[in-house]
């Protein structure tokens, strides 16, 4: 009963926040944005080059507003919640354009940046009274975040099992060897001594590392704040760990007892807070998939990246908006999944990737489809740090793609300097979705291996002007879908 009172205090506080901000907001809507995706996906990019776009009026060909010229000014304001970080658009830009241009840091806590668009409606009502204004809030928060959500539903025992059951997978056993050894010397039944979960968890947390490695890729890895803590870094509530519990209840005082009790103190003070504050207000998302990293490492990535997708769509509040529900309990009326680093493709390829991150969310996003929500699948490279050219390759001409390597990076002997381009055979994705789910890729020859895990510079700009348009694939196709219909 309690955790019901609660729920409903939850509900009631996301009700008048989004009253307040319905009425604030009325002649001037407002869109809170999330972006979200997994360690590696290019969150950070994505931001960069959506708001980059905009601003310095880059000419994006499938967002109407911009191809009809009736985007008039896009800047950035200051943002409504001073407690939560600035998103350091500046410093990212800084990052990829400098003289040793690099890609910025990935995410690691939330944070957010305001962008208002004045705009000129296609309508009759837009040419006759001039200019409208849309706000854009981004949230840019960590997709291990959001698979947390999932835990608000199991007790201390079910998440205990369920990571234990994960952790005696074959590609996980090897990763798990020293967490196991902890565990046997561990008697959930002893009487708990303060500061020993201390140790027994940074060795569960060096595990969930491992896992994430990109030569194992697993996605399912909660809980998220083990692997970015954001500001609980070194906090007690991350001292906990799974143990291998039935289902009676602890002995008070024991080891079981207290890790039961940090459980359900990081759903109560760290996952419901984050879901009231910040991810039950979001009216559109995108989660960006770096589903080549899981093909790469074979069928259990990417069995396991299909269990987090459907983990991730199932936290979402989804469905159409009403009136009553966009003032008292806004859904996201609008998910896009974007399968990222599709420059390391060439485009022939583009379809067969979005086949494939179609496959992986298909049955969670027929759910979502049927409560009314509008879901959409893109191969996408917010900035395309390749081109493409034909090479030949054991006597066959083969579609390729041209870039420079980050340092550091190898094929067989060559390790690159972070200077040269290179042209690379990426490989062929399979026609059929089923074949790239069950196998993975084709296996490679020890050359082609190499290619296949190599990350390349950003692009060196080139053109005239004070910011020259960076190359993407698809970001105003995304534009289009997640904001087009409201500059129409």
């Amino acid at each position: 009963m309690a955790g019901r009172l609660t729920d409903l205090s939850h509900e009631g506080r996301l009700a008048a926040a989004s009253l307040i901000e319905a009425t604030t907001g009325m002649f001037s809507p407002t869109l809170r944005l999330g972006v979200t995706g997994l360690s590696r996906a290019g969150k950070t990019v994505f931001i960069t080059a959506l708001v980059q776009a905009l601003t310095e009026g880059h000419r994006l060909p499938l967002l109407d507003a911009s191809i009809e010229g009736r985007i008039a000014a896009v800047r950035l304001e200051p943002q409504p919640d001073l407690t939560i970080p600035r998103f350091d658009y500046e410093r990212h830009v800084a990052a990829m354009s400098g003289p040793d241009r690099h890609w910025p840091q990935s995410t690691s806590d939330i944070s957010q940046l305001r962008l208002v668009i004045d705009y000129q409606s296609a309508g009759w009502f837009g040419r006759t009274f001039g200019t409208s204004q849309l706000t854009i809030d981004i949230v840019d928060y960590p997709g291990e975040w959001l698979l947390d959500l999932a835990l608000l539903d199991k007790n201390y025992g079910d998440w205990s099992r369920q990571s234990l059951d994960l952790s005696h997978m074959p590609t996980r056993l090897p990763l798990a060897a020293a967490w196991h050894g902890a565990l046997a010397g561990i008697d959930p039944k002893a009487r708990y001594v303060d500061g020993s979960a201390r140790e027994p968890a940074a060795i569960f947390t060096a595990y969930l590392r491992a896992c994430r490695e990109e030569q194992v890729a697993q996605s399912t890895l909660p809980p998220g704040r083990f692997l970015l803590p954001g500001a609980y870094q070194g906090s007690p509530a991350l001292a906990f760990y799974p143990l291998p519990v039935g289902d009676d209840a602890p002995v008070p005082g024991s080891v079981h007892a207290h890790m039961a009790r940090c459980f359900e103190a990081y759903k109560d003070e760290i996952i419901r807070p984050f879901f009231r504050q910040h991810f039950a207000r979001l009216d559109r998302q995108i989660v960006l998939v770096d589903a080549l990293s899981a093909l790469n490492a074979g069928p259990s990535a990417v069995a396991d990246l299909e269990r987090a997708l459907g983990d991730i769509l199932a936290a979402f509040r989804i469905g159409t908006n009403s009136w009553w529900s966009s003032l008292v309990a806004p859904r996201i009326e609008r998910i896009l999944f974007a399968a990222t680093k599709a420059d390391h493709l060439h485009h022939r390829d583009h379809d067969r990737l979005e086949a494939i991150l179609s496959r992986l969310i298909d049955r969670a996003g027929s759910r979502a489809t049927s409560a009314g929500a509008k879901i959409d699948v893109i191969a996408l490279a917010a900035i395309r740090a390749t081109r493409e050219a034909r090479i030949r390759q054991h006597g066959d001409l083969m579609d390729a793609v041209i870039g420079v390597p980050l340092a550091g990076e190898r094929v067989g002997d060559d390790v690159f300097d972070g200077s040269g381009e290179v042209a690379l055979f990426p490989g062929d994705l399979p026609d059929d979705p089923e074949r790239a789910l069950s196998q993975g890729r084709d296996a490679p020859t020890p050359d082609e291996a190499d290619m296949r895990f190599l990350r390349f510079r950003p692009p060196l700009v080139r053109g005239s002007g004070a910011s020259p348009a960076t190359a993407h694939i698809r970001l105003d196709r995304a534009l289009q879908f997640l904001i087009g219909d409201y500059l129409a």
